[in-house]
């Protein structure tokens, strides 16, 4: 494959595998080496194994943290703070997306960012969305709700109101309680039933409501 073959292939692609490319089991090997070669010259940015994007200034589009996160692991959705401060429920910049899959965890450093994947269960594996994050980049992102309900499900104590106020979560008139009473009953998680009764407090407590 020559360099300019490449070009017209995935220039509108943010980040591309091997297997877009290969026209056959045959040609596998030398296209590895090919790419391997242009990651050395800085034509190329290798993120995973079999996972690429072009570097400045071929690429068009600089590709968006969460799509990179949804291609390393394809059963996979961005949620936790990073989900949360995407829809501005959280104050604080979150340097690292963290997303969670039914895959093995993995923490993973790249030059367009730090990557972190927490693992839960499938029938947990839910309550996510396709979102636009403009330019025509889409990725799968949590809704507030199941973020939030994601980083209580994997962090231990976070049943607690200490912990729940110490996120100073905002914006709670965003979060749709009907589906957080949904979603807790739907896990058959004492913990999660325990931690919504306290995120409903927090919502009267910044509407100005007496819980």
């Amino acid at each position: 494959m020559k360099w300019g073959e490449l070009l017209r292939q995935v220039a509108d692609e943010p980040v591309f595998r091997t297997g877009f490319l290969a026209g056959g089991a045959e040609r596998l090997p030398a296209l590895r080496l090919q790419l391997s070669r242009w990651v050395k010259a800085g034509k190329l940015i290798q993120l995973t194994k079999g996972l690429y994007t072009l570097a400045e200034p071929y690429r068009r589009l600089t590709p968006h943290p969460f799509v990179v996160a949804n291609a390393m692991k394809k059963a996979s959705y961005v949620s936790l703070q990073s989900a949360l401060g995407y829809f501005g429920m959280i104050p604080e910049h979150v340097p690292m997306v963290t997303s969670v899959t039914t895959q093995r965890p993995a923490r993973v450093e790249t030059p367009l960012g730090r990557f972190l994947f927490r693992h839960i269960k499938r029938s947990w594996f839910s309550g996510y969305k396709h979102v636009d994050l403009g330019s025509g980049r889409k990725a799968f992102v949590a809704t507030p709700e199941k973020a939030l309900l994601d980083l209580v499900y994997l962090t231990p104590g976070a049943d607690n109101y200490d912990f729940l106020a110490e996120l100073r979560l905002q914006n709670l008139e965003g979060l749709d309680r009907d589906v957080l009473v949904q979603l807790a009953r739907s896990s058959r998680s004492p913990k999660l039933r325990r931690a919504v009764k306290l995120i409903e407090r927090l919502i009267d407590e910044e509407g100005g409501q007496v819980s």
